[in-house]
């Protein structure tokens, strides 16, 4: 039943079967293209161009162990086309962030628009300083060794992980001392935060990225994102 997939395992080894599997898949590829463009995209596009490199990497980075390719696909290919309008600082007024960044209740096969989504959910002012925002956060991510948009892999699914996360990163918050501390080292003191705040060390370990960012994000001035993080904020207020 995993024809695709295993297919996909295969081309990794294969350049003759890696050709055969773009032409097939030539059609979703320049869908999902057009998806996240939010325009018709041809084969004489950049945007295809990106969107091939980014099916080609797919095939490259797959884990048969860890889902189906297809959606994993989808994923990179959205993930590079978003640098690509990034850097070109295209679609400037109509890049609005997906909250599923943040609190994300999909599978992991699902998991594929949790990125950067092109949309026109907010009015044109609140889309640019949700960009600004992210361009600033980002930086402050830079220095802890991961960007804005490595959210969509470590965000909480589970509730009870989302709990767990927004207990670890409301305890931070409410602790001015150790607050510093991890803005000074750019580490999680997960020693202290698994014995104060009763949240187990797996679960620290595994979503360190999103427990920094919502305490960087909630913690400094970046009001539209903090609107995505509602679970934590009502932590907070307890």
């Amino acid at each position: 039943m995993r024809d695709l997939d295993i297919a996909a395992a295969e081309a990794a080894k294969d350049h003759n079967k890696m050709n055969e599997l773009i032409m097939q898949y030539q059609p979703f590829i320049l869908k999902c293209a057009s998806h996240t463009a939010q325009k018709h995209i041809t084969t004489s596009d950049d945007e295809w161009s990106i969107a091939l490199t980014a099916f080609c990497e797919a095939v490259r980075n797959y884990n048969f162990e860890k889902g189906g390719f297809l959606s994993f696909s989808e994923m990179v290919i959205n993930r590079r086309l978003a640098d690509y309008f990034k850097r070109n600082k295209k679609y400037y007024h109509e890049i609005s962030v997906n909250p599923d960044v943040f609190e994300s209740d999909m599978d992991e096969e699902d998991n594929v628009s949790v990125y950067l989504t092109v949309q026109e959910k907010l009015s044109y002012q609140h889309d640019v300083s949700i960009k600004d925002e992210i361009e600033a956060i980002n930086k402050v991510f830079y220095s802890y060794g991961f960007s804005f948009f490595d959210l969509a892999d470590c965000s909480p699914k589970a509730e009870k992980t989302k709990k767990h996360c927004a207990l670890a990163a409301a305890y931070i918050c409410k602790n001015p001392i150790l607050l510093h501390e991890i803005k000074k080292t750019k580490q999680l003191p997960i020693k202290i935060i698994e014995k104060n705040a009763g949240v187990p060390r797996k679960i620290l370990e595994r979503h360190r990225k999103y427990i920094i960012a919502a305490v960087e994000i909630l913690s400094g001035e970046y009001p539209c994102l903090a609107e995505y993080m509602q679970p934590i904020r009502k932590e907070l207020n307890k």
